[in-house]
């Protein structure tokens, strides 16, 4: 079999494309991660996994949810890989994959430092300003004038 050279600008647009499905793909990922986690309940049920294995009679139990309810629920955890399931006989257990939402955590240190820095900042300001003294609040006339007491 004959081998084709590939020269080195074809091999940078495969590399670029190969880079750019990779990227598209974890942003993909991480916004329907987001959308699975905008649902209050299944942040509950993740909060709930977070200290157990549970089965679902449990989560049905802990949440006032239906049966149905939490399945789907679980369904929609476990197909963002949010959770894992492993069947026990008739019993199915849910265990929290925290490796998913790592790559959040991961994704939003740049905004925690950012906030981390303004935060800072503003106290380094506050820092500088000289401390006033209480004083009472004095009532305001019709006009925003002031009322001057003797």
């Amino acid at each position: 079999m004959r081998q084709r050279a590939v020269s080195a600008p074809h091999v940078a647009v495969l590399a670029f494309r190969v880079a750019s499905a990779c990227l598209v793909g974890y942003i993909a990922q991480v916004a329907t991660t987001f959308d699975v986690l905008a649902e209050p309940r299944r942040r509950q049920i993740l909060d709930l996994l977070r200290t157990r294995d549970r089965l679902v009679g449990d989560l049905v139990g802990e949440l006032s949810l239906t049966q149905p309810a939490v399945s789907k629920h679980l369904r929609v955890l476990r197909e963002a890989g949010l959770v894992s399931v492993r069947q026990d006989a008739q019993r199915r257990w849910y265990r929290l994959r925290p490796e998913p939402l790592a790559e959040i955590d991961e994704w939003l240190a740049p905004y925690r430092r950012l906030w981390s820095d303004s935060l800072d900042a503003l106290e380094r300001h506050l820092d500088t300003m000289p401390d006033q003294p209480d004083q009472p609040d004095q009532p305001e006339r019709a006009g925003g004038a002031t009322e001057i007491q003797e």
